[in-house]
């Protein structure tokens, strides 16, 4: 099948750098990279390793309400920087 194809500037000089490695034509170089990628995209998803986040206690709340935002603030950055 004969089809115009336009590719992205990244993508052409990977493939140009793949061809001239290999030294093979670049009708060659597509067809191989395509039928690598679209087995990989037929295959159902590998399941994923489940991650977890251990949680660690930060003791209390220093700030007595976090409502008051100005109060909260110069807590945390000192008085001058009201």
């Amino acid at each position: 099948m004969r089809m115009t194809l336009t590719l992205d500037p990244d993508v052409a000089a990977m493939l140009e750098k793949l061809r001239r490695e290999r030294n093979l034509g670049l009708k060659e170089l597509v067809n191989e990279a395509l039928r690598e990628a679209l087995s990989g995209m037929t295959e159902p998803p590998r399941p994923r390793k489940r991650f977890r986040t251990e949680t660690v206690s930060l003791g209390r709340c220093l700030v007595p309400s976090l409502d008051d935002v100005t109060a909260a603030l110069a807590l945390a950055e000192g008085e001058r920087s009201r």
